[in-house]
């Protein structure tokens, strides 16, 4: 049975983050859900790209999904966090042992700002990290600790997408041809002039 994922948009999300996640789980068989967390499915992104989501967050009052993904985005994680709605549904699936999966600003901004870090190692973009005192900031591209993986910016989000790829489906080679194929292979050669 595929594994399920929600991935929560508001307004300003940072769409490179988002799409990449969604590409990379989607070609390892994972079923992403894109989730408006506002009163429309149409979901303006940092960079202007309107974007159809799947559901509306107001629809899965009870829904709970394999993991749930937190892209980053400076509007879009202040909109994210200030969503009651929104910290509800991911303290549900928190509780449920559910995997949450923050990237750039969301750790700090979505989780750490309402206290759903719990004490955790995360990662984050900048030093927001600075402006809070949940969680146990670690500056690395990736993180682990329990069901929180978080990823520490644009720039890792293959690394991030791979890796929660690989923690959803246990495929590790699945994951590693996609990483190769799509990914690692090319920009290893190009960067070493091989």
């Amino acid at each position: 049975m595929s594994k399920k994922a929600a991935l929560l948009l508001a307004p300003g999300f940072e769409e490179a983050e988002a799409f990449i996640t969604l590409d990379i789980l989607s070609r390892l068989g994972v079923v992403v859900t894109t989730v408006a967390c506002h009163p429309h499915n149409q979901v303006v992104s940092y960079h202007g790209v309107v974007t159809l989501a799947d559901a509306l967050l107001e629809e899965l009052p009870s829904t709970l999904f394999d993991a749930v993904i937190i892209p980053g985005g400076p509007e879009g994680t202040v909109n994210l966090a200030a969503s009651p709605a929104v910290t509800a549904f991911i303290r549900r699936h928190d509780d449920a042992g559910k995997v949450i999966a923050p990237i750039c600003s969301a750790a700090a901004r979505v989780l750490a700002g309402n206290g759903l870090l719990k004490g955790r190692r995360y990662t984050c973009s900048g030093e927001l990290w600075m402006h809070y005192d949940d969680g146990d900031y670690v500056m690395a591209d990736v993180v682990e600790d329990g069901n929180l993986l978080s990823g520490r910016g644009l720039g890792v989000a293959f690394d991030f997408a791979l890796q929660l790829a690989l923690r959803l489906t246990g495929k590790a080679g699945a994951a590693d041809f996609q990483a190769e194929h799509i990914y690692y292979d090319r920009w290893r050669s190009d960067r070493l002039g091989k």
